[in-house]
């Protein structure tokens, strides 16, 4: 194939067209490339931030997890105990229920408060108990002598009284006044 002058023209212009637009080509590449670099940049910034917020979510939720653990390692102790004291302390519930029953249906009112009145004089009580009372009962068994002593005494008197000549004239006498 031979060429014509308009021929090898034409391709002589288009190959000097294509080379001279071949460093804009190249120019408009890397400035393509450049934003694609930049875009880039900006994602990996704002992938590090992701991580960064993650990391700390991550770290917040372990510790919400940590004292989840806690609050449900308590909760299971307290229920333990308590299920326990509920199986100790039922049985005497149940047993108690009549008589508490029974108490609360008979106490009146008035009664309540005096049981009120009653505790509040409990210190007062005490003291008079521990301080008066108690001396008082610890000599009660060196007093059972002296009454039988004093009930001997007096016997003897009465029997002395009854001796006395004329004495029974006068309590008749003194019978005879009382009927009047």
């Amino acid at each position: 194939m031979e060429l014509t002058p308009r021929a090898l023209f034409g391709l002589a212009r288009n190959t000097v067209e294509t080379a001279v637009s071949v460093p804009g080509r190249v120019l408009d590449l890397l400035g393509a490339a450049e934003a694609v670099v930049r875009r880039a940049d900006e994602l990996v910034t704002r992938t590090e931030r992701v991580l960064d917020e993650t990391e700390a979510l991550v770290g917040r939720a372990k510790a919400v997890t940590a004292t989840a653990e806690d609050v449900t390692t308590d909760v299971g102790r307290t229920a333990r105990t308590s299920r326990e004291l509920l199986d100790s302390y039922a049985p005497i519930a149940q047993k108690a229920q009549p008589l508490a029953q029974r108490f609360v249906d008979d106490l009146s009112p008035h009664e309540v408060d005096a049981a009120v009145q009653l505790v509040d004089q409990l210190p007062v009580l005490t003291k008079h108990l521990i301080d008066d009372v108690l001396p008082i009962l610890a000599t009660l068994d060196r007093v059972g002598p002296d009454i039988h002593q004093l009930l001997e005494v007096t016997n003897d008197v009465r029997q002395a009284i009854l001796g006395i000549p004329g004495f029974a004239f006068m309590r008749r006498r003194g019978e005879n006044k009382e009927d009047i």
